[in-house]
């Protein structure tokens, strides 16, 4: 915690201004405003930082392609105990403090749920004084700035250069030289020792980035470390002298394009040897600075194991450990098995999908081409894990080729994981169990003691009393003080108050409040005003079609086709918010956000549904959107197709701000479920096994189709079209005709059963607020606290 009042922040912020725009605080913009409060908060961070780490013994790395981590002014002043001070010394500086949070721009460092639940761990971490360093690319243009053009969504460049600017520290001392292509050369010596030389290569620099994470009265500072790619050529002269301008630059362009942005599109192979690089780049800079400190400290690299755990996420980082072996062996001297049995000891993996595109497979001539040494040493982990799975499966053809490194000519990366890490986990004990017992059934049955299950959870100071703070204010009168923002399970004191009907009447009021200031957000953001009235029905998260949006877009039709056909009905106002970025390569995810957008421009302009329905699609979603659209949201659409949704933390951020859930089994849904039951949580569709009995008998939705009124009627009228007067027609054909692989139509009749059910709850206020307090109050146990001390416990030791 800091120890600053407001006069002393109000004269820095007055003398930072001065002194890098040249400006007093009446001629300052909001943006110059947020850029010296930033660069305050983070000088605070950094005097921290210098202390936190002298006793550092254990370290742990954090690796995640993305982290989400939205903005960081408030976050951080609040952590540091400021926040107070700060916007009182704003407003006598004539600055409104919203205004000037909301000048700072989200970081673009990520896309959906691993960024966001990344970033969540490195808050808790930092605030339980766990020694931890994140690390990612610094990508210039973040994945891409969503803009809906004509029903259709556009992906533009996300520039977010003031916070970047603002918050990140170059380290050029830190930079190191990582290498693509080139040539292996193998040189034996008297002693039968092997010394390996990569020969014309091509070199980039990776120069680290520092973001600073505060804790939440905490002493601890950890850091952040994202590789900006740069060439160490940064113009051929002769080229340009020549007048070849263009050309004198390729170089630069070629390195730089590296770190320009997230999950680049991979159809095409240009794209797939990006994607290679841009996660070589990431584990081999980070790899080299971890273990050239590890041998400034402690000398010797054999320790490396006691001293650093690697967490990696999902199998984008899978490549440090190859990385790791390269570095042992060829710098360090280390024979193949001193090395492996390093690498095993301190490197981790966890699972956060079982989508087949997240177990990632590259065409191993790329890897051969790119990698060459890397090339090399994967060629001898599959060789040798080859010979063990042989050994342990004789006969047992289908398990060994599962389960093989190298097969079909590609890579694949979840495969080195399970060879090598010493501890594999999921995210749900739904999704640990169908890794268990599923995805990775053959190497459980070898290694069982390898496995372990521990539930997301997300940083509450951030989800509940940061960004709700009437909420946070009522739970704090009614507990009697703030210690739950420590000890998140004190939340479940809430609960003997679900029958006090002037606690559920000021929650009702911090709800309509919450969504009043949602309302205008809308209003200025898409220009739609919506009914306060109405009941914020919501989804939120990634487009993907498991998460099926698209089952409800069908909910929403059918229940414009129900007031058409009785508009005397008694209906309770209902408005449906989505948010979703579809992929830039992934077709049919875009056009779910086109029917989405067509579905509202037909509702939205129908006049029956006028005081009824309404639907927006919110643009550009993202953190700081998502903070002020939870608070206000009172239905959570978490739809995901049973199996598929490793744990899901939308789900609990909106449980914790009170949204009643209507939901599949499936993910962290499931534990929602036994700690809710059916009073409090509305369940439905098929469970995951009752999913794989059906597609074994053979599932046929057409006979769905052609036997289901209600169903038929939703779908051809998608396929006809709304009033922009395009079809849909190829979703409809996908569902009928082409196996509807994510069960929409055999789980449709059972998700409107279940809505019905849901309103008819929501028509009472009272009792709708009951049920909200007893998720909030049960709502504890999925804090990142709990998650990271599990971590820290079972898998990192520390």
């Amino acid at each position: 915690m800091t120890s600053i009042g407001k006069n002393e922040l109000k004269a820095a912020i007055e003398d930072k201004l001065e002194a890098y725009y040249g400006k007093s605080a009446d001629e300052a913009t909001p943006s110059e405003t947020f850029s010296v409060c930033a660069m305050l908060i983070r000088e605070m961070a950094a005097r921290t930082l210098t202390k936190s780490k002298k006793d550092d013994d254990r370290q742990v790395h954090y690796l995640s392609m993305e982290f989400l981590m939205g903005r960081s002014l408030e976050k951080n002043a609040f952590n540091l105990g400021i926040l107070d001070e700060l916007s009182n010394a704003l407003r006598e500086m004539g600055f409104e403090p919203s205004d000037i949070f909301e000048a700072e721009p989200d970081a673009g460092l990520g896309n959906g749920g691993l960024g966001r639940l990344a970033a969540c761990y490195m808050d808790s971490m930092a605030t339980l004084g766990i020694p931890a360093t994140g690390y990612s690319l610094c990508y210039e243009l973040g994945m891409f700035r969503q803009k809906l053009v004509n029903f259709r969504q556009i992906e533009l460049a996300d520039n977010w250069t003031i916070s970047a600017d603002s918050w990140l520290v170059p380290r050029y001392e830190d930079s190191v030289e990582v290498r693509f292509g080139g040539t292996v050369e193998e040189n034996w010596d008297c002693t039968g020792k092997c010394r390996t030389t990569l020969r014309n290569y091509t070199s980039v620099l990776a120069v680290p980035r520092d973001m600073l994470i505060t804790g939440f009265k905490s002493d601890r500072v950890n850091t952040l470390r994202l590789w900006e790619a740069k060439s160490p050529n940064f113009l051929d002269m002769s080229l340009f002298s020549g007048g070849e301008y263009v050309k004198s630059m390729e170089q630069r362009t070629l390195a730089e394009v590296i770190t320009k942005v997230l999950y680049p599109a991979d159809e095409h192979t240009e794209g797939k040897i990006l994607r290679i690089k841009q996660q070589y780049f990431f584990v081999s800079a980070t790899a080299q600075s971890v273990v050239k400190k590890h041998r400034e400290k402690y000398g010797d690299v054999r320790s490396f194991a006691k001293h650093h755990v690697f967490q990696i996420n999902d199998t984008h980082p899978t490549m440090i450990i190859p990385e790791l072996m390269r570095i042992f062996m060829d710098e360090d001297g280390l024979g193949w098995d001193e090395a492996i049995g390093i690498v095993s000891e301190c490197v981790a993996y966890t699972n956060h999908t079982v989508m087949a595109e997240a177990l990632e497979c590259w065409p191993q001539e790329l890897i051969a081409a790119q990698l060459p040494r890397i090339w090399r040493i994967i060629l001898e982990l599959d060789s040798r894990y080859r010979r063990y799975l042989e050994s342990r499966f004789p006969g047992n053809n289908e398990a060994i080729l599962r389960n093989l490194i190298i097969e079909g000519g590609k890579v694949h990366m979840a495969n080195i994981c399970l060879a090598v890490c010493r501890k594999i986990n999921g995210v749900s004990s739904m999704h640990t169990d169908i890794l268990r017992y599923g995805l990775f059934r053959d190497i459980y049955s070898l290694k069982p003691e390898k496995f372990c299950s521990i539930t997301n959870g997300i940083d509450h100071r951030r989800w509940l009393s940061q960004i709700n703070p009437e909420l946070h204010k009522l739970i704090t009168n009614l507990l009697g003080s703030d210690d739950y923002l420590i000890k998140p399970e004190l939340l479940s004191d809430l609960e003997k108050y679900d029958k006090d009907s002037s606690v559920l009447n000021e929650l009702e009021s911090i709800k309509l409040n919450n969504k009043k200031k949602l309302i205008q957000y809308i209003r200025n953001e898409n220009g739609i005003i919506l009914d306060t009235d109405a009941v914020f029905d919501v989804q939120v998260k990634r487009l993907h079609e498991y998460k099926r949006q698209l089952l409800c877009a069908m909910l929403i039709t059918e229940l414009q086709q129900r007031i058409h056909d009785n508009p005397n009905l008694p209906f309770l106002p209902r408005c449906f918010i989505f948010g979703a970025k579809a992929a830039s390569g992934y077709k049919t995810a875009k056009r779910i956000i086109s029917l989405l957008c067509a579905i509202a421009d037909d509702v939205n302009a129908d006049p029956l549904c006028k005081g009824k329905l309404q639907v927006v699609f919110l643009e550009k979603y993202r953190v700081s959107v998502a903070e002020k659209l939870m608070p206000a949201a009172q239905v959570s659409e978490q739809i995901s197709t049973a199996g598929k949704e490793a744990s899901g933390t939308g789900n609990m951020k909106l449980m914790m701000n009170g949204a009643i859930t209507i939901g599949t089994p499936d993910g962290a849904n499931v534990e929602m479920y036994v700690r809710l039951g059916n009073e409090n949580m509305f369940l439905f569709g098929l469970t995951a096994d009752e999913i794989t009995q059906m597609k074994k008998s053979g599932y046929d939705p057409s006979i769905i189709y052609g036997t289901n009124d209600r169903i038929r009627r939703v779908l051809n009228r998608i396929s006809h079209g709304f009033r922009n007067g395009e079809s849909f027609s190829d979703l409809v054909s996908k569902l009928v005709y082409g196996g509807d692989e994510f069960m929409l139509l055999a789980d449709f009749d059972s998700y409107i059963n279940a809505h019905d059910r849901l309103y008819d709850l929501m028509s009472d206020k009272e009792k709708r607020s009951a049920v909200s307090l007893r998720n909030i109050a049960r709502s504890g146990c999925f804090a990142a606290d709990r998650a990271v001390s599990e971590y820290a416990e079972n898998i990192w030791n520390i």
